[in-house]
């Protein structure tokens, strides 16, 4: 009994130390939250109360009497106030229940983040602590209701059948305690059989070593906060739930619709990952919409939402998923699979293609392809459609003439449940949007009136909240670092400025666009001699930098430039023709640098489902031609897991191509924010309908050419100039 005695009180101890743990995590987080909102408290005058209550009240008698300010007056309360002179019980009831209602506001909207490099309740003193909950809790998770069955069990038990262990003691007890101590004697014996089974000796052992490893120093708990702070955020929103995301983890969804989505049931039993509340619900959106779009921006987890939803499933029975994503993060999706559920992935793809597909349809799990794999994974009535198809990426489907679109559609229809991700489900105009939810509600998308016209912003959003959600940066992620971009205008150099002027002469949009970096002597270049500031200045600041261009030719000349720099590390260049493999080999190598660390991509292959946190500091060489492009590269460093502010370098050269470029796409971001932002629903209205990229292309050229003196536009004006 003694040995079962032990193990019971050290599955107590494990359990209260746990919770002690749990417990100091939500006292810090919780008493940095009252400060913070009794520091804005202080800061707000008491005679603003009257904004909130009845203007009647004699509040200047508080002020005359030292309460200064709305925090002075909740610490007051009621019966110091109704003591002062002049103020009375009414004034004092009334001013302390609008102070209570105040701060109550505020604590609720108080958006809380772990500073890194700091110490105190937001900083190593919280990190320390979720750092050790985050070893102990998937060791004890699976075991904690066997542990505190069993010691609390045994603590019923032991005191009862103590008599039983001792001959002298047990014959001078009465029968009838007698009786009791050898019934739960046997039943403490019971329980030998059940620990052997179980292994929870050894689980215990394991705990208790855990438990009792010192925290590592400073600087190593900072630097894995670093590579890991999605997990340590993920953890904290278990124990302080909504601490940032609040309501917004709903995008713009109806009330109706939220309730019935928050009540769906989420087995979460095959997944490893922490679901954040949003993800959560978007895992649920997801499942009970059957055909959905979810449209988050970029950096807050698409990925995992799906591996939860297929994971849902999975524990109900289901055997095959399907994912189809472009090549660039196929390597990607395997790895989240694996690392996020208690799913088998298998990458249909490449030289072992045809053996990965037989080993799905075999036995099941989770087939990843590209777009263009699609064509030989079986779709004929002889083959089960899987439980899930999952399209990421899924504006590449965008235009119904593709081969690739009609692909996937034909899969979508004859497949129950279909989940579309994309942080950018609007590229150029609407029309996309509601391409992509045809695919996947096309009932939906035909009531919608036939004079799109007619549908504003708002009514777009709420008449595609069926199918769409979408929730943005800063409305979910408190811990997201603030993000700042920085227009670096700089003047072309004599060279740059004919070779510039060739440019245009030639009509060359994509020459117009590159050519002050593309001049003979790279010293001339002054968009080149910016960068390489940056790149020193971040060096020396301790971070690490992404540059992406569109053009291969100036990714070459960036990479050989930074070459000459003292302590830089070059890595890439990631292009179109790096494999999906090779490309996360690189942004691995990157991540794994020091500071002085240089990742060199093109802006198309580096800014779509690659992760670099690592990163803080983006510099993009030219404006793009679609708003969105630019927006995705900056979210694979501004993004879930980022713990230091992101500064995002445009570089542009004044009277050229970039000035008239960020005129003109100022339409489109402004497309994008008011019907695609804001999740609700979707149609178009033609008067929203941007210009394509060629028409796009046309206007430019003709423009500059105009605007220096040559052209068919300049051409048509002398001739109504009569000159």
């Amino acid at each position: 009994m003694t040995r079962r005695v032990t193990a019971a009180d050290t599955a107590a101890r494990i359990l209260a130390d746990v919770d002690s743990l749990r417990r100091h995590v939500v006292a810090m987080v919780e008493g940095a939250r009252d400060e913070r909102v009794r520091g804005e408290l202080a800061g707000i005058d008491v005679l603003r109360l009257r904004e909130t209550t009845e203007r009647n009240l004699r509040l200047q008698a508080l002020v005359d009497a030292g309460i200064a300010t709305v925090l002075d007056a909740l610490d007051a309360g009621t019966a110091r106030l109704d003591a002062l002179p002049g103020v009375g019980p009414h004034t004092a009831r009334t001013a302390v229940a609008a102070a209570e209602r105040l701060a109550q506001t505020l604590r609720a909207g108080a958006r809380l983040r772990i500073e890194p490099g700091t110490r105190g309740p937001l900083g190593l003193d919280l990190v320390t602590a979720l750092h050790r909950l985050a070893r102990v809790e998937p060791l004890l998770a699976p075991e904690a209701q066997h542990l505190a069955d069993f010691s609390s069990s045994v603590a019923a038990l032991a005191p009862v059948a103590a008599p039983a262990t001792s001959r002298l003691g047990f014959a001078l007890r009465l029968p009838s305690t007698k009786a009791r101590a050898r019934q739960s004697l046997a039943r403490l014996a019971d329980w030998e059989a059940w620990l052997a089974g179980t292994g929870l000796p050894a689980t215990l052992e394991r705990l208790t070593g855990v438990l009792a490893e010192p925290a590592p120093g400073p600087l190593a708990l900072w630097q894995d906060f670093e590579r890991r702070a999605a997990d340590y955020y993920a953890l904290l929103d278990t124990l302080v739930p909504g601490l940032g995301d609040h309501t917004t983890r709903y995008g713009a969804l109806p009330a109706e619709l939220v309730e019935r989505i928050t009540a769906y049931p989420l087995d979460e039993s095959l997944l490893h990952a922490n679901l954040r509340g949003y993800q959560a619900f978007g895992a649920r959106f997801a499942l009970n919409q059957g055909r959905a779009l979810i449209g988050d921006e970029m950096g807050l987890g698409k990925t995992v939402q799906a591996i939860a939803a297929m994971a849902h499933l999975a524990a109900a029975g289901e055997t095959h998923f399907l994912v189809v994503c472009p090549a660039s993060v196929l390597v990607n999706w395997t790895r989240e699979v694996s690392t996020h559920a208690r799913l088998v992935a298998h990458r249909v793809h490449g030289a072992d293609r045809d053996t990965a597909l037989r080993s799905w349809q075999r036995s099941g799990g989770v087939a990843v392809t590209t777009f263009q794999g699609l064509q030989h994974v079986p779709s004929s009535a002889t083959h089960a459609p899987p439980a899930l198809l999952v399209v990421d990426e899924a504006h590449y489907v965008k235009n119904p003439q593709a081969g690739r679109t009609q692909a996937v559609a034909a899969w979508a229809a004859r497949t129950p449940r279909v989940l579309f991700l994309t942080g950018t489900p609007l590229l150029n105009d609407v029309t996309e949007m509601t391409a992509l939810a045809t695919m996947l509600q096309p009932e939906l998308v035909a009531a919608l009136p036939g004079h799109l016209r007619l549908l504003g912003a708002e009514d777009f959003r709420h008449a595609l909240a069926p199918v769409y959600l979408r929730r943005n940066l800063e409305d979910v992620l408190v811990e997201l670092p603030p993000r700042l971009t920085v227009d670096d205008w700089e003047e072309l150099t004599p060279a740059g400025e004919r070779a510039y002027r060739d440019a245009v002469a030639a009509g060359n949009l994509m020459a117009m666009r590159r050519a002050d970096l593309t001049v003979p002597d790279p010293r001339d270049s002054a968009k080149l001699d910016r960068l390489l500031e940056i790149v020193a200045e971040a060096r020396d600041g301790g971070q690490r930098v992404v540059v992406f261009s569109f053009f291969r030719d100036v990714i070459a000349r960036v990479v050989d430039e930074l070459g000459a720099l003292p302590g830089i590390e070059a890595h890439g260049p990631i292009t179109g023709d790096v494999p999906a493999a090779r490309r996360q080999d690189i942004v691995d190598r990157f991540s794994a640098a020091g500071p002085g660390a240089v990742l060199v991509s093109q802006v198309q292959a580096g800014g779509v489902g690659l992760n670099v946190q690592a990163a803080s500091v983006v510099v993009l060489t030219e404006p793009q031609l679609v708003p969105a492009v630019e927006e995705q590269a900056i979210g694979r460093v501004h993004r879930m897991g980022q713990v230091r502010p992101v500064q995002v370098h445009r570089l542009l050269t004044e009277d050229s191509v970039d000035e008239r470029l960020e005129e003109l796409l100022a339409g489109k971001r402004a497309v994008f924010d008011a019907y695609a932002r804001e999740s609700s629903l979707a149609q178009q209205a033609e008067s929203a309908v941007d210009v394509s990229e060629a028409e796009l292309a046309r206007h430019v050229v003709a423009a500059e050419q105009a605007r220096l003196g040559y052209g068919p536009v300049w051409d048509e004006l002398m001739a109504d100039d009569g000159t």
